[in-house]
């Protein structure tokens, strides 16, 4: 089979769902109410996909919400319809996924004689979010219900793309879901510059001794930090490690830090190393004055105690961001602890 020309996940399913899927559902069910999306896991929701993800659990899928009590009554029928009567292909692409479980290093759409495997999730949006999540998110949330949620589920949730919303669930849902609210992103960012205060130092320690691989190794930990950082400062939920870099370069500090960044990893001495890392350090402080969730922080660096060693004391952002949460629940959360102080966990 020939490789057909490349098209965008999203665009994809959105074409699926109006060709296909949806003149299918008006037959099988007519006037059933209901929505479509293509939203959870998977590249293209983000928007990172590319041809290399043809070859894996890719393709015309989507997912096809109904009402809780219609989904009991006409899921199966439906996604037998489907089954029956979707095309082999769409757009060059086919519509037969293999079972989950086989071989996931190879192509997993396959043409059929048969029935189509499809992947239309047929579903009702209580379930969905409940599975995917832990919780309804129209329902009132807790600050454990944003904090238990990896950034890469929430990303899944709030990108991708609605092509019908006849339950009019989704946006309400998807809303909900689009940022922190104000004093839980405090703490978040305040979290994330706790994780930066607690190995700051440790670059030109760990050079100072002769180890420059573990400080490389700090070095490309705090670059990681630092990047999470820039997106959560950006109100966008970092991703995985697989598109972390991708992400990245498409927040506000992105095209200045990339270089930067690059360059401390690159780096074959602690003192280049510091010397970059404390320009990243330095930029992501403007940034943070430029939010005004606290007073302006001096956003020089300067030597760490009496040792010898560049940092910005970033522990002084964490501190200033939880003086400002005035929500008594969030205050009492507590900020991470340094990650070397015990076995790691899995």
């Amino acid at each position: 089979m020939s490789t057909p020309a490349f098209v965008p996940g999203l665009e994809l399913a959105r074409r699926f769902y109006t060709e296909a899927v949806g003149p299918l559902l008006a037959e099988a069910a007519p006037g059933l109410p209901h929505s479509a999306a293509r939203i959870g896991p998977g590249s293209e929701v983000l928007g990172h996909d590319t041809p290399r993800s043809a070859d894996h659990e890719w393709g015309p899928r989507l997912q096809l919400f109904l009402r809780p009590e219609d989904a009991s009554r006409h899921a199966d029928r439906i996604g037998h319809v489907l089954a029956e009567r979707l095309p082999k292909t769409f757009h060059g692409y086919p519509t037969n996924f293999a079972p989950t479980g086989e071989a996931r290093d190879i192509r997993v759409m396959r043409a059929t004689d048969g029935p189509v495997h499809h992947r239309v999730e047929i579903t009702d949006a209580p379930s969905w979010f409940t599975d995917t999540l832990g919780f309804d998110p129209t329902s009132a949330l807790t600050p454990a219900d944003w904090l238990r949620t990896p950034t890469q589920r929430l990303a899944e949730i709030t990108a991708g793309a609605v092509f019908h919303d006849g339950l009019h669930t989704l946006a309400p849902a998807r809303t909900a879901l689009r940022w922190y609210p104000h004093d839980l992103w405090r703490y978040v960012l305040a979290c994330q510059w706790q994780r930066i205060a607690h190995e700051e130092a440790f670059v030109g320690r760990c050079g100072e001794v002769g180890d420059e691989l573990g400080s490389a190794v700090v070095a490309a930990r705090l670059t990681r930090h630092l990047m999470r950082l820039c997106l959560l400062m950006d109100r966008r939920y970092p991703p995985y490690g697989k598109w972390l870099g991708s992400a990245f370069t498409r927040t506000t500090a992105g095209a200045r830090l990339t270089p930067v960044l690059t360059a401390a990893l690159a780096a074959t001495d602690r003192h280049e190393r510091e010397r970059h890392l404390t320009t990243a350090y330095e930029t992501a402080a403007g940034l943070h004055n430029r939010l005004g969730l606290t007073d302006p922080l001096d956003p020089t660096t300067r030597p760490y105690h009496s040792r010898p060693f560049r940092v910005l004391r970033a522990d002084r952002f964490a501190q200033a961001l939880m003086a400002h949460v005035t929500d008594p629940a969030i205050r009492e959360l507590t900020l991470p602890e340094p990650a070397d102080t015990g076995p790691e966990t899995p």
